[in-house]
């Protein structure tokens, strides 16, 4: 990973942003529009380039977006699903970080604006994020394809991925997961070990989103929990997480249940940094050079796709 220098004595950026965390209001005591308003909050302060264009369209009966940096090339497609607990976030929140994914990979990205709880409870965001998927595959399944998410929408890429390959669609060329949420019944030790370190999740609100997604349902089911979902025959995975997130320990357990699944997978645990540390890239130097890292991924098993269609095509002939 890249080491960034003391700033001139100044406090690293990561440093500015956990201090300025904890001035703020007690995270366990937000009501949900303030954790909605929260998430619109953090958008604003971390804009995306000028150069980004964003555009409104649909997919599979949702709305969505599309967002696209200069030099994205027509053949390659990201379909990405936003973090926010399930209950909170949209494209639109998330616009940054997909404007810059698109500039690193080179390609555009379609996000879905899937139904969000408690309104709209599980399994709607499945039910969403499915039918866009096969909307997205329909148009885009000819080139180039990744799924991509955050947080939440990194266990819904998951998810996704599991029940498209259970519907006989077509998978895509690789996966991106930035601090996805995979586990829903919060077991995992880092939830408490961590819980300190982490300025921006906390175990007891974690808990209590969960509660609001899942509606009753277990928080087992691997259609919410897909920790606990058979993962194999999956694309190449690549997954980002912070050093000192609440989440570490079930994204570690998720890659190895992938690796052990026969999925290739890439895990990278970024020292300091904490959960979906990508969406602060006015402050993060990190964030960028994270989102650089996934478009080179891309680049990578796209490439490798090239080659074995190309070999697939020969050896018919």
């Amino acid at each position: 990973m890249s080491v960034y220098g003391d700033y001139d004595g100044e406090p690293r950026p990561i440093a500015r942003l956990r201090a300025a965390n904890q001035g703020g209001p007690d995270p366990t005591t937000l009501t949900l529009d303030q954790r909605r308003a929260g998430i619109e909050q953090i958008a604003a302060a971390n804009p995306p380039a000028p150069d980004v264009s964003y555009v409104e369209t649909s997919l599979g009966g949702r709305p969505a977006a599309c967002v696209e940096a200069p030099g994205a090339l027509p053949d390659r497609a990201i379909f990405y699903t936003h973090g926010g607990a399930y209950v909170a976030g949209s494209p639109f929140t998330h616009r940054a970080i997909l404007g810059e994914l698109s500039r690193h990979a080179r390609a555009r990205v379609l996000a879905v604006d899937y139904r969000l709880a408690p309104e709209h409870p599980f399994p709607a965001a499945v039910e969403d994020g499915l039918a866009a998927y096969r909307a997205f595959m329909a148009t885009h399944g000819e080139g180039r394809t990744a799924v991509a998410g955050d947080s939440a929408g990194g266990g819904l890429a998951v998810v996704i991925l599991t029940q498209a390959r259970d519907a006989g669609l077509p998978s895509p060329d690789a996966g991106v997961l930035f601090s996805p949420w995979v586990d829903l019944s919060g077991g995992s030790h880092s939830m408490t070990s961590k819980a300190k370190a982490d300025p921006i999740v906390k175990p007891d609100v974690v808990g209590a989103m969960a509660t609001l997604y899942l509606n009753g349902a277990d928080p087992r089911d691997p259609r919410a929990s897909p920790l606990f979902a058979v993962l194999r025959g999956l694309p190449p995975l690549l997954i980002q997480a912070g050093a000192d997130e609440v989440l570490l320990d079930e994204i570690v357990d998720l890659e190895r249940n992938a690796r052990q699944s026969g999925v290739d997978t890439t895990l990278e645990v970024w020292p300091e940094m904490v959960h979906v540390w990508h969406a602060f890239l006015k402050v993060l130097p990190e964030a960028a050079d994270a989102l650089r890292r996934a478009g080179r991924y891309l680049e990578r098993q796209w490439s490798i796709a090239g080659e074995a269609d190309v070999h697939r095509q020969r050896s018919v002939k």
